[in-house]
This record gives C-alpha cells, sequence and structure tokens, in this order.
C-alpha cells in the first residue's frame, strides 16, 4: 500500500502556495489548468497521480489519484494506493504531481513534476520509506516526493489448538462411538462453511484429539468475535455419520485457553427438545491454544534482509555452433568434451553463430538473461554491487583456464556497479578471453557458499544466476556443492540458452526428486533452471520476454527465502522507529 507526500514543491503561484492538483466538474471530468492564482481566487487543490506501466511494454495506465489538499507546498495524503506486489516482476510506477491539474493531459507548463520508481525499489528501502526527486521542470528544483509502502495486514497468524471430550454420547451398538469434530466458519449471510476436521479416535466416548494447526483467516476470517461452530460426529464407515451434537464459540473465546481451561457443553437440539431432563451429550475441553505469527517475504526485507546478488556467465566454447568441427568425429575435434575447440571463426562471440553474439539491434541472450533477472533483484541490494564472474575460458596473460575470474578482472574485489557495470564487465571480457571450457559449476557455486556461511543470521541472503548453454562438466561435484549449499542462506537460478537438451539442469532443479549426493539429501529445494528459449516471445519484443523469464526465475525466491528463516527459526527484525 504505497503513500505518498511531496516535500518543498516548485511555488510557481504568483500570490499563494502552489497547489498541485485540480477540482472536478459536476461531470467528474479533470478539466482545465491554472498557473497562476490571482488575489482573491479560490485555492486550487493538491493531488497526486499515480500511474503503472503495462508489463512487458512502454504504456502507461492511470491507477489512481489522491485526495484533494489546499493551499500547501508539502501536502500529506491520506488516500492510499492499493496494488498487488510480485517480487518476481519489474512493477514500474510513475507519480505525476499536477499544477491544479485540471486535465488529464497536462503538458510540460502545467505540472511540478514528476517521479519513476519500480515498487521494489519502495519494499526494499530501509523502512519500506523512500524519497526521490520530482523532475520534469527544466531548470527548475521540483521537490521530492516521499513514498511509504507497508504490506496490509490479512490476519497471518496461525492458532495451534488441541481439544478432548469427555462423557460423549454412545452412538454405535456394538461398541461405543468413534468422534471427530468438525469446525465451520460463519459467513456474513449467516451460512457456515466447513473450515477443519479432526482425525476420527476410535471406540471412545473420552477422545483426545491430535493438536492441530489452522491460519485465523480459515478460522475466522479476521473477524475475533465472528463465531466458530463446532460438530461433534461419530464416525461410521459408510459416511452416514451420527450427529452427537454441536458447541459455538469466538476465535477471542478460543484464545483465553492460552491462560485457562475452557470447557463447552456439546447439545443435541432434537434431543433438548424432546427430553425434558436432558442435560447435555457430552463436553468438549480445549486443552491448549497457542498463536503464532505467519511472517511473510516482505516482513525480512523491511525488517532490513539484504538480497545479495552474484553472477556466474558461461564463456565455454560450446557456446558457438561450428559446422566443420561437429561434421567430423569426436576422436577428430581434438576436443575432450566433444565439442568446438574455440579456435575456429563459429566460436567466436563476433560471430552470429555464437550464443555470446550481440548484433547492434538486440543483445544476446545471456544479456537479457542478465538484464531481465539483476533489474529485480537490484531493488533489494542497497549498495547495488554484484560480484560477477565469468567460468571456462582462457584467460590472459598466461592463457590458463578459469572457471571463476572476475568479468572486471579485479581478484580482490569482483564487484560490479549495478546491472549496467556487470554489462559492461561481461561484454569487455568477450573481447579479451578465450573461450574454452570445460563447463564447471561447483568452484562458483562454492564461493558464493563460502560467503554465504560467514552470515547467517537472517539479515543477508544470497542468489546467485548462472547463465549457461547447459552442458555441464562436473555433475558430481556440482550436486555435492549444491547439497551442501543447500543449509545456507542462498539460492541458486540457472538460465540455459541455446538449443541444447538440459536433462542434468532438471536433475539439479529438485523440483521432482529431492536432490542429493553420497546418500545426502539437499535441506532445501535452492535451485530453480529455466531454458530461455521458452520465454522468447514470436514477434521478437526484448522487453517482453524479459519479463516473462523474470516472473519464473524468480516466482521460487521469496519461499526459498522463507524457508531457511523458518528451519532457522529466523524472525523479521523490527524497523527501526522513524
Amino acid at each position: 500500500t504505497p503513500g505518498s507526500s511531496p516535500r518543498n514543491l516548485l511555488d510557481m503561484d504568483t500570490f499563494s502556495k502552489s497547489d498541485p492538483g485540480g477540482w472536478r466538474s459536476r461531470a467528474g471530468e479533470w478539466q482545465g489548468t491554472d498557473t497562476a492564482r490571482q488575489p482573491g481566487s479560490a485555492p486550487l487543490s493538491a493531488v497526486v497521480v499515480l500511474f503503472v506501466q503495462v508489463s512487458g511494454s512502454s504504456e502507461w495506465k492511470e491507477f489512481g489519484r489522491t485526495e484533494v489538499i489546499d493551499n500547501t507546498l508539502n501536502p500529506d495524503f491520506v488516500r492510499k494506493f492499493v496494488l498487488d506486489y510480485y517480487f518476481e516482476e519489474k512493477q514500474n510506477l510513475r507519480f505525476d504531481v499536477p499544477l491544479g491539474s485540471h486535465s488529464a493531459f497536462f503538458g510540460a507548463q502545467d505540472f511540478l513534476g514528476q517521479a519513476f520508481v519500480a515498487l521494489g525499489e519502495v519494499i526494499g528501502s530501509q523502512r519500506g520509506r523512500l524519497e526521490r526527486p520530482l523532475t520534469g521542470v527544466p531548470g527548475k528544483r521540483c521537490g521530492t516526493i516521499l513514498l511509504l509502502a507497508e504490506e496490509l495486514s490479512n490476519c497471518r497468524d496461525i492458532v495451534t489448538m488441541q481439544l478432548c471430550a469427555n462423557k460423549l454420547d454412545k452412538k454405535d451398538f456394538f461398541g461405543k462411538s468413534d468422534p471427530f469434530l468438525v469446525f465451520y466458519r460463519s459467513n456474513e449471510d449467516g451460512t457456515f462453511t466447513i473450515c477443519h476436521k479432526t482425525e476420527v479416535v476410535k471406540n471412545t466416548l473420552n477422545p483426545v484429539w491430535q493438536p492441530f494447526t489452522i491460519p485465523v483467516r480459515a478460522l475466522c476470517n479476521g473477524d475475533y468475535d465472528r463465531t466458530v461452530k463446532i460438530d461433534v460426529y461419530d464416525w461410521d464407515r459408510d459416511g452416514s455419520h451420527d450427529f452427537i451434537g454441536e458447541f459455538a464459540t469466538s476465535y477471542r473465546e478460543l484464545s483465553r485457553a492460552q491462560s485457562q481451561f475452557t470447557v463447552y457443553e456439546v447439545l443435541n437440539p432434537r434431543k433438548k427438545c424432546k427430553k425434558k431432563k436432558y442435560v447435555n451429550s457430552g463436553t468438549v475441553t480445549l486443552l491448549s491454544f497457542s498463536v503464532e505469527s505467519e511472517f511473510t517475504f516482505v516482513d525480512y526485507i523491511r525488517g532490513g534482509t539484504q538480497l545479495n546478488f552474484t553472477v556466474a556467465i558461461d564463456f565455454t566454447a560450446s557456446n558457438g555452433e561450428c559446422t566443420w568441427c561437429l561434421g567430423g568425429s569426436p576422436s577428430s575435434w581434438g576436443w575432450p568434451w566433444g565439442r568446438c575447440n574455440g579456435h575456429c571463426a563459429a566460436g567466436l562471440p563476433s560471430q552470429p553463430t555464437s550464443l555470446h553474439y550481440a548484433s547492434p539491434y538486440q543483445l544476446s541472450a545471456y544479456a537479457l538473461a542478465l538484464k531481465a533477472v539483476g533489474e529485480i533483484i537490484q531493488d533489494y541490494d542497497s549498495d547495488k554491487l554484484f560480484p560477477a564472474y565469468g567460468f571456462g575460458a582462457k584467460v590472459p596473460p598466461d592463457g590458463k583456464i578459469s572457471h571463476q575470474f572476475p568479468l572486471n578482472n579485479n581478484v580482490e574485489n569482483p564487484s560490479c556497479a549495478g546491472i549496467e557495470g556487470v554489462l559492461e564487465s561481461y561484454l569487455q571480457s568477450l573481447r579479451t578471453v578465450q573461450l574454452y571450457g570445460p563447463t564447471n559449476f561447483a568452484p562458483v557455486i562454492n564461493q558464493v557458499a563460502g560467503t554465504a556461511a560467514q552470515v547467517t543470521d537472517g539479515s543477508q541472503y544470497h542468489v546467485l544466476l548462472i547463465i549457461t548453454d547447459g552442458v555441464i562438466s562436473d555433475m558430481l561435484q556440482t550436486k555435492e556443492a549444491i547439497v551442501t549449499a543447500s543449509s545456507l542462506p542462498m539460492s541458486i537460478i540457472i538460465v540455459g540458452v541455446g538449443p541444447a537438451e538440459f536433462e542434468a539442469m532438471e536433475e539439479l532443479d529438485g523440483d521432482e526428486v529431492r536432490l542429493s549426493s553420497r546418500g545426502r539429501y539437499a535441506e532445501r529445494d535452492i535451485v530453480q533452471f529455466v531454458p530461455f528459449r521458452d520465454y522468447v516471445d514470436d514477434s521478437g519484443n526484448q522487453v517482453l520476454s524479459m519479463a516473462r523469464l523474470a516472473k519464473d526465475v524468480l516466482a521460487e525466491i521469496p519461499e526459498q527465502l522463507l524457508s531457511y528463516m523458518k528451519t532457522r527459526d529466523i524472525k523479521p527484525r523490527r524497523a527501526d522507529p522513524e
């Protein structure tokens, strides 16, 4: 829920303060603009207009407007914009501050400035507060806009409770009863929706059910005083379960059991009407009741968790398709990995047959994958410095094969400034190294894992992006490295480029079968693999291709981060007070 507060707006009125905003006509249209106010005229109205960029295009659509505030250069707006947040998408926002914005189509002379920002930048900023300069009026300082984002509370608490019963009615002819409980949440229209069933406890009138967990929103939809109805049944094999009785309560009443036992009478309305001496059909006792908060990805980001992004790019010779090499037999290639040896023209990045080839009109698949993922993750990294490595190339000056060389040629500090810095270093490396081989993943995975192991308190989480053509040479070592890394605060994204088959990558992904190495299983699923070719837009729209790719490869990161925090019982830090 982003809120906005412009500060120190450009004063463009002659006789009073500028009022960014507008007035509504009776028809509800926004009309006209005044750049100066005459003495004695009624004050104009302040407003901020939010536009949202359509994913994969350059089109902006108006999302909403704040309320109007009169005659101030520092308006504080109450109305909030409620947006759906997706970590895996680049959600670009534009805040326009019109000067008396009587028209939705105001020109440069009609507004006090605008600010462009990604929603992820606001959420990833300290305490969810981001101040941006307003721009758009040449030669003028337009002031700033303060954006605040907070996650809407959706009753994320989870309840664990245990119940038992005493002296329930006997329903079975040859035995006692096989009781179970059914919980119902009441709806606004007076109906009830089933929300939980306990297990069946066989042949007893005094059952003790196992503790169970249920989200508060499922139990009462966040309304602590809403009725919760509980029916008690005797289980029958044919499904015609016998009704024993019922009782009603509420979340608020149940929560009192945190300090004391609560006993409910189980009543059968039909028996109560028929039998004058009817008391009840037994009792149910709430033995325990506890509440825990279910933390979200945003809770950790707002609490200061930083995402540290590392890039590893495949510089092996298999990225070039060589018809001469591929035409011979494996023994004639002189190449132990059965691929082009990199000495022919096809293996050169300057040739269109290379997967590293970037034409004057479009980026290579490697560069597209890097931008698609990096431009989203960088919003959650405060210093915007990203270690970037290459692997599988002969590196100057001695021409030795390296599986972990810094793209910026700085061994002491391999970090690049922003995604543009990574791209620049990548393109520079293509001009200085020789594509070679083999394709080894383990060294760079172990490098990032070593860094991740230094801080495991939840304040840092590492994301390694590996972009490769998919022909892996050190499968056993890579599996061992991933299994070890699965206990650390890190995730691995693998993007496969080119036409190769990616069976090995699918195994590393571990979605179907948990990855294992030498009898040891991965503690968590930390690998996400996607083939880039599945996301290429048929019309050649690279922006749309990148948006599609990022959406899928980043979709699992929030859950992977949460799984690490849960296994380590790490709770989000409270944001510093303002």
